[in-house]
């Protein structure tokens, strides 16, 4: 009678290439329009306020304005994305950010530019993204077969990337020609977005069987959850430290390159590079995880960064050194970002997607509105290169830290992930 499962299971067809699979192909195609419209507009905003009022500061400030929804707004955002239609969501969000952003291609177009405006628009739209990103991702589970999750997780990586690496130069590139057009190519992106939702089947989430709670009680629920996973959190923690000196790192480069009388087409080169780097990080994710343990992943990782990093300092905004050093920074955040939503999505009950992948983005992505913040103030007080350099020591830093640390040396199996790193 034991043979009976096992033959039935044997006999079992195996699903259908994700590439035939309708609802994973809409879902993924619209997300990566999603994405695409996000880097083509995140590029075009630091851009738009320096070349428009020559001030850091402003460029700063504005960032920070686009970063801080992933620090105030995360934790409350996936409790909701638990309870809500995640479906019906994501479409409310496409929308809001096509109509924010039309504004602001109307406003660059008739010579209205306002900083303050600039910068509301990036808040409203970067809330939205925090909705639509922890939404999307719960998402997949319930359109894919268990076995094809793995892969189906890596490809969404993959789309980040190249969404990134086509996305950045081509805002560069739209913003040189005309200055509005990266902002309404955003708007018409996220529309067609909303349009791939409307024809998807399947539901994006699971039958909810439990009583609903306050939201602050659904929220302490996944930080519990969280919180008991000691590798987890510590490799968190180091993250962390990584995305706020990638802020400064990021808007050092664009004033490295305005300072050495460059064109922005050069930052075109350097982003192109990094998505380069993103897509074979991706590409070989699964290859590392299993080769490394994930504390070997992390601590040789954050070696790579402080190497990397020292070395962008001494590039005189050189673009094509530039941009293979950028590629080696981005190769490895991807395999970071691949053994992270692995993990989470696998392991975390689907009723709980929303709210634990909000408090890992929280600990791990919540400090890059401080460090966008910081980096105003380090570019004003010491410049570009020297910026730079710090931001290398700082990441030398790190690395020794997660050496010695000894909660990552308590590395568990089923504990493997390695957190949400930089994009």
């Amino acid at each position: 009678m034991t043979l009976a499962p096992q033959a039935a299971a044997e006999a079992r067809p195996s699903p259908p290439p994700l590439r035939r699979n309708r609802d994973f192909v809409l879902l993924w195609s619209g997300a990566g329009m999603s994405f695409l419209g996000s880097r083509v507009t995140a590029v075009a905003y630091p851009l738009l306020v320096l070349w428009h009022t020559g001030s850091p500061m402003s460029m700063s400030l504005v960032t920070f304005a686009a970063l801080l929804p992933a620090l105030l707004v995360q934790l409350p955002a996936g409790a909701l994305v638990d309870r809500w239609d995640r479906r019906r969501l994501m479409m409310v969000c496409e929308a809001g950010r096509t109509l924010a952003l039309g504004s602001v291609a109307a406003a660059v177009l008739t010579g209205r530019i306002s900083v303050a405006h600039i910068a509301a628009v990036a808040f409203v739209e970067s809330c939205f993204s925090v909705f639509y990103r922890l939404a999307e991702r719960a998402a997949v589970r319930n359109v894919v077969p268990g076995e094809q999750l793995p892969q189906a997780l890596a490809q969404n990586e993959a789309r980040g990337r190249a969404a990134g690496m086509l996305g950045q130069p081509g805002g560069i590139l739209l913003y040189t020609a005309v200055r509005w057009v990266p902002f309404l190519f955003g708007a018409v992106a996220y529309l067609v977005s909303l349009l791939t939702l409307l024809f998807i089947r399947k539901d994006f989430q699971g039958e909810r069987t439990g009583e609903r709670q306050r939201l602050h009680r659904e929220v302490a629920e996944g930080m519990r959850w969280l919180w008991r996973q000691r590798f987890l959190r510590t490799a968190l923690g180091f993250v962390a430290g990584t995305n706020a000196l990638f802020q400064v790192l990021s808007l050092a480069v664009i004033l490295m390159i305005k300072d050495e009388g460059r064109s922005e087409a050069v930052l075109a080169v350097v982003v192109t590079g990094g998505g380069i780097g993103g897509m074979l990080g991706a590409l070989t994710g699964g290859w590392w995880l299993r080769r490394c343990s994930q504390r070997a992943i992390l601590i040789g990782g954050l070696a790579a960064w402080a190497a990397l990093m020292t070395g962008i300092a001494f590039t005189n905004a050189e673009p094509l050194l530039l941009g293979l050093l950028f590629a080696g920074t981005s190769l490895v955040g991807a395999v970071f970002n691949v053994a992270a939503a692995v993990y989470q999505v696998r392991t975390t009950p689907d009723e709980f997607q929303g709210r634990v992948a909000s408090t890992a983005n929280l600990i791990s992505s919540g400090t890059n509105s401080l460090g966008a913040l910081l980096a105003g103030l380090a570019l004003e007080l010491w410049g570009a290169a020297d910026s730079v350099l710090l931001t290398g020591g700082a990441m030398a830093a790190l690395a020794l830290a997660a050496a010695v640390s000894p909660a990552l040396r308590t590395e568990e199996k089923h504990d493997n992930d390695g957190g949400k790193a930089h994009d």
